[in-house]
């Protein structure tokens, strides 16, 4: 899974990233980091940093919010359960993101509506706005 040992000491986030397959591509995980949704113990990080086995990263991809903790170093992207294999995701960060799926799914989160305007709303809507 590791190259040489000397190699995978000077990896960067965004290839380590990358490599784990939080994201499809390099520049998408580079972009990722550099606005702000990765973070290393409470502060962002910058995409050169190097990651250390036992380092805990936050990264927010969609909706999601993970926690997870290096546990192998890989600068080669190979199949999805190699790639679990880089690393570990927190008791607590799995239970965090079942809960807001169901909430999700519930639509607890969302605007609900009774669906798209009619034509008669839409026009009494665009009347109210334009007398404003």
């Amino acid at each position: 899974m590791a190259q040489k040992p000397e190699e995978d000491d000077k990896i960067r986030l965004d290839k380590w990233l990358w490599a784990a397959r939080f994201y499809k591509t390099r520049a998408l995980a580079k972009t990722a980091i550099e606005s702000g949704k990765v973070h290393c113990r409470g502060e962002r990080c910058k995409p050169g940093k190097e990651p250390r086995v036992g380092d805990e990263f936050v990264l927010r991809t969609g909706f999601d919010e993970r926690t997870v903790v290096v546990r192998a170093l890989s600068i080669v992207r190979r199949g999805a359960p190699e790639a679990q294999a880089l690393y570990e995701e927190t008791p607590q960060s799995i239970a965090k993101r079942k809960e807001a799926a169901a909430q999700r799914k519930a639509g607890a989160l969302g605007v609900s509506t009774d669906g798209r305007p009619t034509k008669k709303q839409r026009r009494q809507f665009h009347q109210f706005h334009d007398s404003q």
